[in-house]
């Protein structure tokens, strides 16, 4: 699991093998992934996957941590340059030994028809928007095809799922225009200022998330962007407030009004309807009389 990576700074040295059932395996051996039911969201996507074991740790209180990356990480062969982000720790149940003959398999065969990327920062008041918005997204049932991640900060994550070609990705964000605080906006940004040849040479800050830097990353690594919408929601801060933790008042109220929006795009949707053209904004109660 991901956090155990903290844990692992006070680990015991890496081992060469651990038994696993019937079977011995070693770094460089290939499992598929059963994560438990404890898992996170990053862990449950991986959830099928066949990956390839990285390191095999024992940390301070004894337990065993098996390190992979998923065989169809478009990372993988980056090699010492690797994101963090795209190394996995599963405990030894969670994961299955395979013989080396065994297929890659993957839980996206193909691309998701829809990919509902909540976004932003946590420790900035309202910039965690999109944070939970998305985490109560993935508690709902959608059809096949349909993808939720909670994405936080992790820009380039981001921009390797876009790399999938998903059909529409709808991006939720903390999105200050001017409105009240709590205002939500369904947008769809405008891409071809993403074809700028200086757009080509924009980096994504691994401890920030601007969404075009994001998407002029994806579109450089070769990502065909379809159809982007953004819903917004008009913050009350962006940054942490003294005495103040997590989104203000009026911004948490907006919360599950933004989760109904978003279901509704995603149906209709995948029911052929294009919901907007240009601008469409929900006001809030206040502005609403």
């Amino acid at each position: 699991m991901n956090e155990c990576e903290w844990n692992l700074l006070e680990a015991k040295s890496p081992l060469d093998t651990l038994r696993i059932g019937e079977a011995d395996v070693r770094v460089g051996d290939r499992v598929r992934l059963r994560p438990g039911k404890h898992a996170d969201i990053f862990d449950m996507a991986l959830a099928g996957k066949t990956a390839v074991i990285e390191s095999i740790e024992q940390d301070y209180e004894g337990k065993f941590h098996i390190c992979v990356v998923a065989d169809d990480d478009p990372g993988r062969d980056i090699g010492m340059m690797r994101q963090p982000g795209h190394r996995f720790f599963f405990f030894p149940e969670e994961v299955e030994p395979l013989g080396p003959e065994e297929p890659i398999a993957s839980t996206n065969v193909s691309a998701p028809a829809i990919l509902v990327a909540g976004i932003g920062n946590i420790f900035l008041g309202d910039d965690g928007f999109g944070v939970e918005v998305a985490q109560r997204l993935s508690q709902r049932t959608f059809p096949e095809g349909v993808r939720v991640v909670d994405f936080g900060i992790r820009g380039l994550d981001l921009a390797y799922a876009l790399t999938d070609g998903p059909q529409v990705t709808i991006l939720i964000d903390a999105c200050p225009r001017g409105a009240a605080p709590g205002t939500l906006y369904v947008v769809e940004p405008d891409l071809t200022s993403l074809n700028s040849t200086n757009n080509s040479q924009v980096a994504v800050d691994a401890h920030a998330m601007n969404p075009m830097n994001v998407l002029c990353m994806a579109k450089s690594m070769g990502a065909p962007l379809q159809r982007i919408l953004l819903v917004g929601c008009e913050p009350a801060t962006l940054g942490p407030e003294e005495g103040q933790m997590g989104l203000s008042e009026v911004v948490e109220n907006a919360v599950e009004r933004a989760v109904t929006l978003t279901a509704s795009l995603v149906t209709r949707i995948l029911n052929g309807e294009w919901p907007l053209v240009g601008d469409q904004r929900e006001e809030t109660k206040s502005q609403k009389g």
